[in-house]
């Protein structure tokens, strides 16, 4: 006897790991299935659709003619969103390894550096990034600092890796404290330093252990670059003010796809 009962699902024992999205549906599951879809979909469609304000919201985020329009301006603009996610991606991994490995570190001689790791890993993950595109975005070429650049490319660069890399960092830090203790202890064994069997050993299995997680970090890299405009269009809508010869334009309105 096995002591589980006769009426226990087939896939609690043999743990399968396919997608549950459809089951194991035979034909007749797979039409009622389809069935409410369309009943669920048809009912959500028509209270939208039939709503009193629905024309108004048409107009403001589902105008086609304003997206067609914007359609060229938005193309160039995922170009660079593309561009500046990758060059932030890769700095975001390096700053966030030397931050995890700081806030790692044993021992009291150490202390001040984990200290710097966790306030600065607790500071960033706490305020919001657009908070920290406004500061750095428009305060930076505010301060008008001789020698410090105001391109928007580059001050959108140094946000990325600023907030982001408190995000990563903890991801990294999870891996590494995921490995277990006997790995660094036979790390040791080997006659290998602290320092070495971290490198050599623990942060190796740390970084394969975190890699789906930094795949969700970097997708909200990605969606994250799109606030930039935000600060781009509070840029141009202020030099009116500051310079006299620029002439008033309002900034486009991007249509929502």
């Amino acid at each position: 006897m096995s002591g589980v009962a006769p009426t226990t699902p087939p896939e609690l024992l043999v743990g399968s790991r396919s997608s549950r999205l459809l089951g194991r549906l035979r034909p007749s599951g797979v039409a009622v299935a389809t069935l409410s879809t369309i009943v669920v979909f048809g009912v959500i469609g028509y209270l939208v659709f039939n709503s009193p304000g629905w024309p108004v919201v048409q107009r403001t985020f589902f105008n086609p003619e304003e997206f067609w329009a914007a359609l060229p301006k938005l193309l160039q603009a995922l170009v660079k969103n593309i561009q500046l996610f990758l060059v932030a991606e890769a700095f975001i991994l390096i700053v966030a390894m030397v931050l995890a490995v700081m806030r790692s570190l044993p021992g009291a001689a150490f202390f001040p550096f984990r200290l710097m790791a966790v306030v600065y890993i607790d500071l960033f993950r706490g305020i919001p990034s657009i908070l920290v595109i406004f500061l750095i975005g428009l305060g930076v070429p505010a301060l008008q600092l001789p020698g410090v650049t105001n391109d928007a490319f580059i001050l959108g660069l140094i946000t990325l890796v600023i907030v982001w890399s408190a995000y990563v960092a903890e991801v990294y830090r999870a891996g590494i404290e995921a490995v277990h203790p006997s790995q660094e202890a036979a790390a040791r064994s080997l006659g290998l330093s602290r320092l070495q069997g971290l490198r050599f050993v623990v942060l190796p299995q740390a970084v394969r252990k975190v890699i789906p997680p930094l795949l969700n970090d970097f997708i909200g890299l990605q969606k994250d670059t799109a606030l930039f405009r935000s600060s781009a269009s509070s840029r141009s809508s202020a030099e009116p003010r500051s310079s006299p010869e620029a002439h008033s334009t309002s900034p486009p309105t991007l249509p929502a796809a």
